[in-house]
């Protein structure tokens, strides 16, 4: 379950990202308290996780105002990601132990029944770990940080796109291939067949994003 802290970070991310709280905007603890029905100790470690993702810059004694992360920013990240990625799924093909590859195995069959299930927050909980042993399995802790950063960084805008149509069925069809590929240890399958997946993930955020601002300004 997640943080009282963590819920309100969440909320006020999808607002950032929607455009309801546009770039600029200051976001005060007393405001943010009474709006959340909460202390302000909770809204002050949940600006402190914006903060962490680069959504908002805090100000001392006061809050935060929400920074402007330009669609070419985005897509720099998002395309950094992508291909960090993809690497690691090469890498992590020829030096997975054997317990890693089952543990991959099990995380793919278990994000399969709640993808029919279409349960979103636990998807995605099981679709980060599905990345975040992949990443592991290179057994390179520099390739690790990278990842988990940009990852960090880009959570808010990844998990915007989670209510397209049909994406879980999509995404876990995708997970197979890597599944399939590095099992066979097969690199460079691994490689392309990642490489295919988060470059339709950053396609899908970048479009959302656009259409989600274009109507804010509408």
């Amino acid at each position: 379950m997640p943080t009282i802290a963590a819920q309100i970070s969440q909320q006020l991310a999808e607002d950032i990202i929607s455009g309801l709280l546009p770039p600029g905007e200051k976001l005060e603890e007393p405001a943010l308290a009474q709006r959340f029905q909460v202390s302000r100790t909770p809204v002050r470690e949940a600006l402190r996780l914006l903060d962490a993702r680069g959504l908002i810059e805090l100000v001392p004694r006061r809050g935060g105002v929400v920074i402007n992360t330009s669609p070419d920013q985005l897509a720099d990240m998002l395309e950094a990601l992508c291909e960090l990625e993809s690497l690691c799924c090469r890498i992590a093909t020829q030096r997975m132990s054997a317990m890693q590859r089952r543990q991959l195995e099990l995380l793919h069959e278990e994000a399969e029944s709640v993808a029919d299930k279409r349960d979103a927050e636990a998807y995605l909980e099981l679709n980060s770990r599905f990345h975040q042993l992949i990443c592991q399995g290179t057994q390179n802790a520099t390739l690790v940080a990278a990842v988990e950063s940009l990852r960090e960084r880009l959570a808010p805008f990844r998990a915007a796109q989670s209510g397209v149509e049909r994406r879980f069925e999509v995404s876990h069809r995708e997970h197979q291939k890597i599944v399939e590929a590095i099992l066979a240890g097969q690199p460079e399958q691994a490689y392309l067949a990642m490489r295919s997946h988060t470059t339709r993930l950053t396609l899908n955020v970048m479009e959302l994003i656009q259409a989600q601002r274009a109507g804010k300004a509408a």
